[in-house]
């Protein structure tokens, strides 16, 4: 099962790299090209989702399950991206924001289709936080992130979900940040909860990979700088396997 594979990984202090893919800016062509590179050098997880509403994440989806042998995660933004061909889903909350519609709404219109496809479920709390700049999921949320300097908030609604019974805890600056979520923030959040910690959001450079490992991620995520250079991804794989803590 993925999500135990995430959690032995967690146990054994071995770190792991997720690929974010958004449906919105990858079209079949660019499937084919990117499985390509993917093939060379595969992250350990494939995420498939975006902020804003799109209606081909099934066809990204089944074009990557052919071409890869990475797990494929759907990564929604809404009821509306989730389609029954993933592997699994995070079925994200989002904890630090305080609107309904992404608290609980979209996961009962999207509960039974889920069910029913058996995919397999992780239930993430989902914390964002600022990066700097207004992001895409702050913008379509309607929610404020959690300040950036707001370490004791950040790590008791990290410890909230975590207490609700949440399996993951998911820390996002936002697609193409101008600054990762802060290591402190991260150390903080780390301590407060027993489940895997994702961190994603500005991670465009080795060097910020390597921070956010150290201060304790036990998954980093990496999107917008794939988008810009695919290539990048040997470099980044690399970082995290050979990563010592």
């Amino acid at each position: 099962m993925i999500y135990e594979n995430i959690k032995r990984g967690m146990e054994k202090g071995v770190k792991q790299i997720a690929l974010l893919i958004d449906p919105d800016k990858t079209d079949k062509s660019k499937v084919e090209k990117l499985s390509d590179i993917i093939d060379l050098t595969p992250p350990d997880i494939i995420l498939v989702g975006g902020s804003l509403i799109s209606e081909h994440t099934g066809e990204v989806v089944m074009l990557l399950k052919k071409r890869v042998k990475v797990p494929v995660l759907l990564f929604p933004g809404s009821s509306i991206q989730v389609t029954p061909h993933a592997d699994g889903i995070l079925f994200l909350s989002l904890i630090s924001g305080r609107n309904p519609e992404f608290l609980i709404s979209h996961h009962v219109s999207s509960a039974p289709m889920i069910r029913e496809s058996g995919m397999e479920v992780i239930s993430t709390g989902y914390i964002l936080v600022d990066g700097g700049r207004v992001s895409s999921v702050e913008y379509m949320s309607n929610t404020r992130p959690v300040p950036a300097e707001k370490t004791d908030l950040a790590a008791a609604t990290a410890m909230a979900g975590d207490m609700m019974g949440m399996q993951a805890v998911y820390l996002e600056a936002g697609s193409g940040a101008l600054s990762p979520v802060p290591q402190e923030m991260i150390a903080a959040v780390k301590k407060s909860i027993k489940v895997p910690l994702i961190v994603g959001g500005g991670l465009n450079s080795a060097i910020k990979i390597k921070n956010v490992l150290s201060a304790g991620a036990d998954i980093v995520v990496i999107g917008n700088a794939f988008e810009k250079e695919p290539r990048l991804l040997k470099e980044y794989v690399a970082v995290v396997r050979d990563f010592k803590s």
